[in-house]
């Protein structure tokens, strides 16, 4: 049995986008350990098919190569291949330091000495799934893959056991988005939907969204709103996902999340595509005012990738009507 070492991405939503890679792997009998930051370790054990997870002691930005070649001598001959599936230097010193035999990425930042087996990058922004999914070797059905997670029954219920909930019996929030602004349904758009459902509302994020989520209860005083934003671990979050009626969120790591657990959701896609990080569930639906032929202008900005809306306007998500999301919640909970 081959032993590969995957080389995992910094953001949840990719993490979330990579399983189906790990599937096909472990499918034809690759003993999977997955390398991850700590807060996207917990995306790959909910991942059957992954056999164990190295939490990284690495950080955002820096090479921090002294630490790299310290885990690397641990590694040593442990591991036949590696999947290293960020595109960064950094990311593909590891297995090159640890004399992994086989080593399979794409190119980029100057690591072609690092890579024994390199992919050339597409010239046009593919599905991300498809994306990860062309490291296995394959070309068959990339398209239809569809990364999937497990919560154990257990968890799901300690969660809504500490929070006084009931399953199904209310609708998450995730308003945040780790890039920046330009991918966030404004405040009071979320206010307004929230005020607008008969059900409580739980809201979900980082410690980094818990500004934007406060902002949300005060703006929608007569709805029943618990704000959990940076009070959960992954994984528990996860569970409440798992949980819930139905999802409303941006385009961001929980996004992907509840499209693994296939929960109804509405997807807000302003500054990004849905045609590259779709959330891929037969329950979700999408808003992007950018394939809305009703809608006018057009918006010929879009997408445009930008942390901040280059032009001062933010229409892509300004101009989503809350009632409109609240219809579509209510459709997609209906047809679970």
């Amino acid at each position: 049995m081959t032993r590969s070492l995957v080389i995992a991405p910094q953001w949840i939503g990719d993490a979330v986008m990579t399983e189906p890679l790990l599937r096909r792997l472990r499918h034809r009998g690759e003993d999977l350990t997955v390398g991850a930051v700590p807060w996207v370790a917990p995306v790959y054990r909910a991942m059957p098919e992954v056999g164990r997870v190295i939490e990284f002691p690495f950080q955002h930005g820096g090479l921090q190569f002294g630490a790299r070649r310290r885990l690397a001598r641990d590694l040593e001959g442990h591991f036949d291949a590696a999947y290293v599936l960020p595109n960064s230097l950094k990311s593909a010193l590891l297995p090159f330091l640890a004399s992994i035999p086989k080593r399979i990425g794409y190119l980029g930042e100057a690591r072609v000495g690092l890579l024994t087996h390199r992919l050339k990058n597409p010239a046009n922004k593919p599905p991300m799934v498809a994306f990860y999914s062309a490291l296995s070797g394959d070309r068959d059905g990339l398209e239809q893959d569809r990364p999937r997670l497990h919560v154990p029954r257990v968890e799901v219920e300690a969660a809504l056991q500490a929070h006084g909930l009931q399953e199904r019996g209310y609708v998450v929030f995730a308003p945040g988005a780790e890039f920046g602004p330009s991918k966030r349904w404004p405040d009071k758009h979320y206010a307004a939907l929230a005020a607008s459902l008969d059900v409580p509302i739980v809201l979900l994020g980082s410690g980094k969204d818990r500004e934007v989520a406060d902002r949300i209860v005060q703006g929608a005083p007569s709805a029943r709103c618990l704000n959990l934003a940076g009070q959960t671990k992954l994984e528990q979050a996860f569970a409440l996902i798992a949980g819930a009626q139905a999802m409303a969120s941006n385009d961001s790591g929980l996004m992907h999340v509840a499209a693994a657990l296939a929960v109804p959701q509405v997807a807000l896609f302003g500054s990004s595509s849905p045609l590259h990080t779709p959330p891929l569930n037969d329950r979700a639906q999408v808003v992007w005012l950018k394939d809305d032929p009703t809608y006018q202008p057009p918006l010929d900005c879009a997408p445009c990738f930008q942390r901040e809306c280059p032009l001062g306007h933010h229409r892509c998500l300004e101009d989503v009507a809350p009632q409109r999301v609240a219809q579509l919640l209510r459709q997609s909970a209906s047809s679970a």
